[in-house]
């Protein structure tokens, strides 16, 4: 991702596969784009395989440019907290591995602390039975995934995970979220 422009922010967010967040957050007001990629292992230029496999570290992630004017950093994580289980250590359903763990990535120490702050809100507030084991870690090197992975949902939406997995978690943002959606539908 580019580096932003005045006005603009950059959120990174791990919380199971790539395809379902990059297909939830592409459709949030403010957002301006969604990269799917590799953050937060050692090895340099992983790829899908090395990722899949674990071998490499890193979790699979979106990297989220956005108008904090129209979208904060805190209604990001709003919808990221509604649309993943953040309570699963290295695993979002069916999908399981230290690539699918729940993460932020920040890139300042505001958002480290807004981070910090709406997970203390949700713990306290006891809507999971077990505790929020989302990690919150400085930002590191972004290697963006693939060609094949950016806009899988939207390219692939008859494919049978974008059906049984992708589908309900953006219905479950759209039906949570509809005052915030880019356009109604």
């Amino acid at each position: 991702m580019s580096p932003t422009q005045p006005g603009q922010e950059i959120a990174t967010l791990g919380g199971g596969c790539f395809w379902c967040l990059e297909a939830v957050f592409d459709d949030l007001k403010g957002v301006l784009s969604v990269e799917s990629g590799y953050m937060g292992g050692p090895r340099p230029n992983p790829t899908y395989e090395q990722v899949c496999t674990g071998v490499s570290g890193h979790a699979e992630v979106i990297q989220i440019m956005f108008d904090p004017a129209v979208v904060t950093f805190k209604e990001i994580l709003e919808v990221f907290f509604v649309i993943h289980d953040p309570t699963t250590l290295n695993r979002q359903g069916n999908d399981a591995g230290t690539q699918y763990r729940s993460a932020i990535f920040y890139h300042s120490p505001e958002q480290k602390a807004a981070s910090e702050q709406v997970i203390a809100n949700l713990g306290g507030a006891g809507l999971w039975r077990d505790p929020i084991v989302t990690e919150v870690t400085p930002t590191s090197v972004f290697y963006i995934a693939e060609d094949y992975h950016q806009e899988y949902f939207a390219r692939n939406p008859g494919a049978g995970y974008c059906q049984f997995v992708v589908a309900p978690k953006v219905a479950k943002f759209r039906k949570h979220f509809l005052s915030k959606l880019k356009k109604a539908g």
